[in-house]
């Protein structure tokens, strides 16, 4: 199994209040553990000002920059999750189309308005040690879904654990918080 380029989806009886009705995509994922960035969790906008002073970048942004709370592993750093129309050497090329950066360089080409076309900055992220998510899913804490780069972009967060399960064909509201496996 592997579920790079996928996203997880927070099963509604996740009691783990970071991760409740989150959608996670997937940077990586081996036998050495995986790493995600949570796509549906705003952090608010009041924040952004200090924030992007605090990376180094002095006027408003050319292109929209989605501020995101990307897990809980380093909550300090910031993490672009982005389309592939701009990439450096440092850049971890995902899956169709979606890369991760974490460099001061590529924050300074989004100040200057050399940015790729889709991003989303997301301070720290979800990490799993080998096994751990694997674990995690077999006992119903995670479902898996592929999705376009539309979904993964799209500005309305709000919405986007909702979103997942209805492309997954399931009423959350439905579903038991007590489950088997066979």
């Amino acid at each position: 199994m592997n579920l790079t380029g996928q996203i997880l989806v927070s099963m509604p009886s996740l009691e783990d209040e970071r991760f409740f009705k989150t959608v996670i995509y997937m940077c990586a994922h081996s036998n050495e553990g995986s790493m995600g960035i949570i796509i549906n969790k705003k952090i608010d906008y009041d924040l952004y000002p200090d924030l992007l002073e605090q990376l180094g970048i002095d006027k408003p942004l050319e292109n929209k920059l989605f501020l995101r709370y990307g897990g809980p592993v380093e909550s300090g750093r910031g993490f672009i999750l982005h389309s592939d129309d701009m990439v450096r050497k440092e850049t971890l090329n995902i899956d169709n189309g979606v890369a991760l950066t974490s460099t001061a360089e590529f924050f300074d080409d989004l100040s200057v308005g050399n940015g790729p076309k889709n991003s989303i900055l997301a301070l720290g992220y979800a990490g799993w040690g080998p096994g751990q998510l694997e674990a995690e899913i077999f006992h119903n804490s995670w479902m898996t879904l592929s999705v376009d780069n539309s979904f993964l972009f799209d500005e309305d967060v709000s919405k986007k654990w909702t979103q997942a399960y209805k492309l997954l064909g399931i009423d959350p509201n439905n579903l038991s918080f007590t489950s088997g496996t066979a």
